[in-house]
């Protein structure tokens, strides 16, 4: 189910101290990574957070074969030069909107008129409902208030934004 570019969610207190533990000093690249860390856990929650949206926040339907297709090597790396095709448009579209997205493993529940219910596909006890008008959950305000749930996983997107990569959370 996961590998090891995801991390659990965890509270600024946890995440400092154990990155104290870790590295038992402060320099200004752990500052940094701190504070990184807190305004992310500040960030209103979106639904593009969590499952892929088009520029306008509309949700993208996964194009058929998706999964196989991203699996081939050529297709894991951002695309230089394709053919032209609206097939390769639609997997290219789908795979950047889903790099975009902070949180591993959701997906659509409900897609109505007004709200939009997502759940966590490792646990259908984690769910969430955002505005369409919006985009923003009805629920909870900010990244850190999903520290409700016991579990949440950032993705890779969400590592290298706060600069996690080339440490242990």
């Amino acid at each position: 189910m996961q590998d090891d570019s995801l991390h659990k969610l965890i509270p600024m207190t946890d995440f400092v101290i154990e990155y104290y533990a870790n590295e038992g000093y402060a320099d200004l690249q752990t500052l940094n990574l701190m504070n990184n860390y807190a305004v992310f856990l500040k960030r209103p929650l979106l639904l593009s957070m969590f499952v892929p949206v088009d520029a306008q926040g509309n949700i993208l339907k996964e194009p058929k074969n998706y999964a196989s297709w991203k699996t081939l090597e050529h297709n894991q790396a951002p695309a230089i030069a394709e053919p032209d095709t609206t097939a390769f448009r639609e997997y290219r579209i789908y795979q950047e909107a889903e790099r975009r997205c902070f949180f591993y493993g959701f997906t659509i529940a409900y897609n109505g008129y007004s709200v939009v219910r997502i759940t966590a596909s490792y646990d259908e006890s984690i769910e969430l409902s955002f505005n369409k008008s919006d985009m923003l959950s009805q629920t909870f305000k900010d990244v850190e208030s999903l520290l409700y749930f016991d579990r949440i996983y950032l993705n890779s997107a969400a590592i290298k934004q706060l600069g996690l990569s080339d440490h242990e959370q």
